[in-house]
């Protein structure tokens, strides 16, 4: 009987320090993540090299919150290239419609009403980023929202621009086949 209660405290105490060890090693997991919620949350860089995601993540909103579009959707994409779970692609692809959406608000539209070549182009990348985002998670209603919200705007904007033929030639070029 002695030797049976000797194994049980012997058991009972290795599962005590294996429970001791794995309290402590989720103590130091719960106040990394507080640090990078609390950096996120005061608009700080998340400095942490253990969250490279979410630090990248953070950077390419920083970035779109500075009004620097251009790098916020090239930082979202390469977001992207780190394979992220479907869900947080939808949401990488929302970021990259939105910048472009905005990229294409702050063009101007030509003499005649329509748009300039870079914000349509903008607006077509976003309306194929919203439209990727919402094939991935159907449930992202902003996502549609911002869609038909993108789509009304290209609908009072639908004036393509002629493009002017140049007048000059050159007269030095021989014409027809030798």
């Amino acid at each position: 009987m002695a030797k049976y209660i000797k194994n049980s405290n012997l058991i009972f105490g290795l599962l005590l320090v294996a429970g001791l060890i794995g309290t402590i090693y989720e103590a130091y997991q719960y106040r990394k993540i507080s640090l990078v919620n609390q950096a996120i949350a005061t608009n700080q860089q998340i400095n942490d090299n253990a969250f490279p995601y979410q630090q990248k993540f953070a950077a390419a909103y920083d970035q779109g919150r500075k009004q620097d579009y251009k790098h916020a959707v090239q930082t979202y994409g390469q977001l992207l290239e780190t394979n992220p779970s479907i869900t947080e692609q939808a949401k990488i692809q929302f970021n990259i419609a939105n910048n472009l959406f905005i990229l294409g608000l702050i063009r101007r539209v030509n003499e005649d009403g329509s748009l300039q070549d870079d914000a349509r182009y903008a607006y077509t990348q976003a309306k194929m980023a919203y439209e990727q985002s919402l094939r991935l998670d159907p449930t992202l209603g902003s996502a549609r929202f911002n869609l038909s919200l993108l789509q009304s705007t290209l609908a009072q904007n639908t004036k393509i621009a002629l493009k002017e033929q140049s007048a000059m030639e050159l007269s030095n070029l021989p014409i027809g086949l030798p």
